[in-house]
């Protein structure tokens, strides 16, 4: 008899949405055929964890119980990897990953890769994000050390722009999103951006299906790609356990 499937852990919520655009994806990407074919998935989404990014910009910690109260709640579910819909979340991801023999998979180690493995050879992309994944590095080291040089929008349209395009989508007002976050990917590509990465989970929300002169990199549609693999190679290893077993 088979042993159970490998199951994904999503600690989530943050923010809801952002948590509900990456499982629609999650689900859209997986090669099935019937939902037999589908990953079994356990969701972790509890919005009331402290905000992220201003936590870490006023130097708190406040974030980081509810995170690993999260994670030790898929883990007791039987989750067999973590992935978290958030990019500014991962600055706790080292702590996270070291609290846990679980895999704990990166959204900004499976952007890279996509960045840097892109047919263009982009050498200059630029990153919306929120102030604290800027200013946390969770894109830059990687890519810097890449040869890729990274830009981001001026203090101005970040305030104005992106952290304003970014609490509209959580307001719900996707429109005035839309509106703004238009604007600062712009104004990256007029200063040189080859690619655009929306680095946080809410953009894809407000700039999915819009048009670009160069290419938009979807950190949730990536990072649920990172998490197929994770599957792929989870039933692959398990069938060859069994098939030595027996």
């Amino acid at each position: 008899m088979s042993a159970a499937a490998p199951v994904l852990g999503v600690l989530g919520g943050m923010g809801p949405l952002a948590t509900a655009d990456f499982m629609r994806k999650l689900v859209q990407s997986t090669p099935a055929a019937r939902d037999q074919d589908h990953m079994p998935v356990f969701v972790h989404s509890v919005p009331q964890i402290p905000d992220r990014s201003e936590s870490f910009l006023a130097g708190s910690d406040a974030p980081w119980p509810f995170l690993l109260s999260g994670l030790r709640i898929l883990e007791a579910a039987g989750a067999g990897a973590i992935a978290i819909p958030c990019n500014t979340a991962h600055l706790w991801h080292a702590r996270l990953a070291a609290a846990t023999d679980l895999e704990v998979l990166h959204i900004g180690s499976a952007t890279s890769e996509a960045v840097t493995s892109h047919p263009a050879r982009l050498t200059r992309v630029g990153l919306l994000a929120t102030s604290a994944t800027i200013q946390g590095r969770i894109y830059h080291d990687a890519l810097c050390a890449a040869g890729v040089d990274v830009i981001v929008p001026p203090a101005q349209h970040q305030t104005e722009r992106v952290m304003a395009g970014i609490a509209a989508v959580k307001a719900g007002d996707l429109a005035a999103a839309t509106s703004l976050l238009r604007l600062a990917a712009a104004q990256l590509v007029d200063d040189g951006a080859q690619g655009v990465i929306l680095g946080c989970t809410e953009l894809p929300l407000a700039l999915d299906g819009q048009s670009s002169d160069v290419p938009l990199f979807d950190t949730t549609h990536l990072l649920a790609a990172a998490c197929i693999a994770w599957w792929s190679r989870s039933k692959a290893e398990q069938l060859r356990s069994e098939s030595f077993s027996s």
